[in-house]
């Protein structure tokens, strides 16, 4: 019943946000329809914007041998690039980090990671998705339309051990992509704290952090989260430090 709030709480606040982008949305469609080599980390036609900014709108279980430091922090992705069923250079959604093809969200992922020594966990899902740009866009857009929860085949061991959750997504038509709806539906994070991250090409984090807000009334999500332009994921990790550092966890 508590989830079932949640997503509910989240429904109507989507239904407010479509409200005041219907004219944007109309022209996605358009581009969305006409576009094949559209990057697969966006959903969005881009209005401005190139560069990070931060602030919102204002495989399997974890190992804990990822971790470095403090276990109390995780940072949980998603990432297409490592549900596309291809090797990460073989998808539209990766970028090379010193030298290194990874999906976008990941290689910021390992940004937060080195400095916070926190548990890394990816969101995997039973769906293939496409590791064409144009395909996975199309794609993501019947998810949204479906109101689809792709399952989970990837699950925290011990959620109740972290007391502090980065939470990382690429933008999908202006929303958190359907699968990390599933994500917030399975784990109940009151009394934790929430900080979302992302990449994007144009609508930074496009009312998200708000959702998840919604979807997690009674976490901290924190409104100053790191986002970032996917062109410019490669380039990202002076300004993951200088955000980090804010919050006291750079080292």
């Amino acid at each position: 019943m508590m989830k079932h709030r949640k997503r509910l709480a989240a429904v109507c606040l989507a239904a407010s946000l479509t409200v005041a982008m219907s004219a944007c949305g109309t022209a996605a469609e358009n581009e969305r329809s006409s576009s094949g080599t559209k990057s697969a980390e966006t959903e969005e036609p881009g209005t401005d914007t190139s560069g990070t900014e931060t602030g919102g709108e204002s495989e399997n279980s974890v190992d804990a041998g990822n971790s470095s430091g403090e276990g109390n922090i995780l940072i949980a992705y998603f990432t297409a690039a490592e549900n596309s069923g291809v090797d990460a250079s073989a998808s539209a959604s990766y970028s090379v980090v010193d030298g290194e093809a990874k999906g976008r969200v990941r290689a910021i992922a390992d940004m937060i990671q080195e400095q916070t020594g926190g548990d890394l966990f990816s969101v995997q899902t039973d769906v293939v998705y496409p590791a064409d740009g144009g395909k996975l866009i199309d794609y993501a857009a019947e998810e949204q339309e479906e109101d689809a929860r792709p399952e989970l085949t990837s699950h925290i061991e011990d959620p109740d051990s972290y007391d502090v959750i980065f939470v990382g997504y690429p933008i999908w038509w202006y929303d958190i992509p359907q699968v990390m709806y599933s994500f917030f539906d399975e784990y109940d994070f009151s009394g934790k704290t929430i900080i979302p991250f992302c990449t994007h090409n144009g609508s930074r984090f496009s009312g998200t952090i708000e959702t998840i807000q919604g979807l997690e009334p009674d976490a901290e999500v924190i409104e100053d989260g790191f986002t970032v332009n996917e062109r410019d994921v490669e380039d990202a990790g002076d300004d993951v430090n200088t955000w980090l550092e804010k919050f006291g966890y750079l080292r």
